[in-house]
């Protein structure tokens, strides 16, 4: 369900935020789906129980999960969670644009570079 990269620069939680954020947007994981104790997750992924807890910490913050006390932590719906990550990516998008033409690239050499990616 979940893989951590060791060579990745980003600190795990931010792993761990990054792909359920994934799963829950690709349906992966169902609206009202219980996800593993943080006990669990933390020893099926051999990293700390509070690593898990501050992703999940995080992930409620943004409203991707939410708990139930006594229950557990559970995928909010994603329908509504999904036009906020476009936005979220089209912003980044956008700033890195910014930058590509700060340095001396041309709209056109982006949205050549973009229309030549065809489907990923």
């Amino acid at each position: 369900m979940i893989l951590i990269d060791l060579k990745d620069s980003r600190p795990i939680y931010e792993q761990v935020v990054e792909r359920f954020k994934i799963l829950i947007l690709r349906g992966a994981i169902e609206p009202d789906e219980k996800l593993p104790s943080v006990r669990n997750l933390a020893v099926d992924l051999s990293i700390n129980p509070n690593t898990i807890q501050r992703a999940y910490g995080e992930l409620e913050r943004q409203g991707y999960i939410y708990t139930v006390k006594g229950k557990g932590n559970f995928a909010s719906d994603r329908e509504n969670l999904l036009g906020r990550y476009k936005e979220e990516i089209l912003k980044q998008l956008k700033e890195i644009c910014r930058t590509a033409l700060s340095v001396g690239m041309t709209e056109t050499e982006i949205i050549d570079n973009i229309r030549g990616w065809g489907k990923l």
